[in-house]
């Protein structure tokens, strides 16, 4: 969900712009590649991690010490590498590009001062449920835009052309390349609070340097997949659970800190399983996207999304009440900003970065 119109598709995902091209089913198999090869490698780490992490290295407690410093240098490379250009006052030379940054800057500001704003603000659930005031902000930051975008300019979704997607021998290595990349980038976005896989992807691209958009499909689909498989064996490391499914783990099974040369039992479990159902996942995946390209045209698409919308609208009032749909008011209108100014949507994440930042500087 959440295509643009051919107009504005290359200043959203490389999936979007596939997509709009007929090649849905090429974007979710390359997805697939990426995340399956993430596990792979993930696994391979296991112990290298523990070493790293804590004794003998102790990096953990070394970067603890600078963090703050560490995620002004991540906002600075994600706002400096922006590659969006700002057109409307000149576009010749160097200018659109410097304006890009600006731009990308203002996004990264304004989401940041919104997340001081409603640290304090009060949201309640009118039925009792949990109210986390994060749920309506990043709804609204990143959720609500592109579906309204995409429910507004009504793209055209062709036909999907339904081929299996051949890698030739120098995109193998780039692949390759691209799975590494993306999964130290998502191990250390499982160490590291307050950035996302979308920053983990920025610094996987910026590592490995200019890449097509299937290998940035690849790059980001190992991120994420690493991401999730790291902040298990983060939990068990550091004692700290850095994702809602860290959280739900530690609240299921005993967690026991892994200090010695033994692997935990309860690790061993979860990491077989995250294995098993990642092997499966894969052949699912490309067998359900193949059948779901061969019927996406058939699928009433824009009221799909304005229901997406309704949807999210109806789970932040269950949840934040009345409070939380203003949160979520707000955030939708930074949100569009980066989308209507051509810039990475990622800067939005100033609404995490910003008050973290500050809060390991004080």
């Amino acid at each position: 969900l959440g295509a643009p119109d051919e107009d504005s598709a290359l200043t959203l995902l490389p999936a979007h712009s596939l997509l709009l091209e007929g090649k849905g089913y090429e974007a979710v198999a390359l997805s697939a590649l990426g995340s399956y090869g993430a596990i792979l490698f993930s696994i391979l780490l296991i112990l290298p991690m523990r070493f790293i992490i804590d004794s003998p290295f102790n990096s953990y407690n070394i970067l603890h010490e600078i963090m703050g410093y560490i995620l002004i240098a991540i906002t600075i490379l994600m706002i400096a590498t922006e590659k969006g250009r700002i057109t409307d006052f000149t576009d010749k030379g160097v200018i659109p590009s410097i304006l890009g940054i600006i731009f990308a800057f203002i996004v990264f500001i304004i989401s940041g001062i919104f997340g001081l704003m409603i640290l304090d603000f009060p949201v309640a659930s009118p039925i009792g449920l949990p109210a986390p005031v994060l749920f309506p902000a990043l709804a609204g930051l990143f959720g609500l835009p592109t579906l309204l975008t995409s429910a507004l300019t009504k793209p055209t979704i062709p036909t999907q052309t339904i081929e299996d997607v051949e890698i030739e021998e120098k995109e193998k290595k780039s692949s390759i390349l691209s799975i590494i990349t993306g999964s130290l980038a998502g191990i250390l976005v499982s160490i590291i609070p307050g950035i996302t896989s979308a920053t983990g992807t920025i610094l996987a691209m910026n590592i490995r340097g200019e890449s097509s958009r299937r290998q940035t499909i690849v790059t980001l689909s190992a991120v994420n997949t690493a991401c999730a498989f790291s902040v298990i064996l983060v939990l068990f490391i550091i004692l700290k659970a850095r994702s809602g499914a860290a959280l739900a783990i530690q609240q299921l099974i005993p967690i026991e800190e892994w200090n010695t040369m033994n692997i935990p039992l309860n690790l061993v479990y979860l990491m077989a399983s995250l294995l098993f159902s990642g092997t499966l996942s894969y052949f699912f995946t490309i067998f359900i996207g193949k059948i779901f390209a061969q019927r996406f045209t058939g699928i009433p698409y824009q009221p799909l999304v304005v229901a997406t919308i309704v949807i999210i609208i109806i789970l932040v009032s269950l949840f934040t009440g009345l409070n939380g749909l203003l949160v979520l008011l707000v955030a939708t209108f930074i949100g569009l900003l980066p989308i209507s100014w051509g810039v990475r949507r990622s800067h939005c994440m100033g609404v995490l970065l910003l008050p973290i930042t500050l809060y390991f500087l004080m």
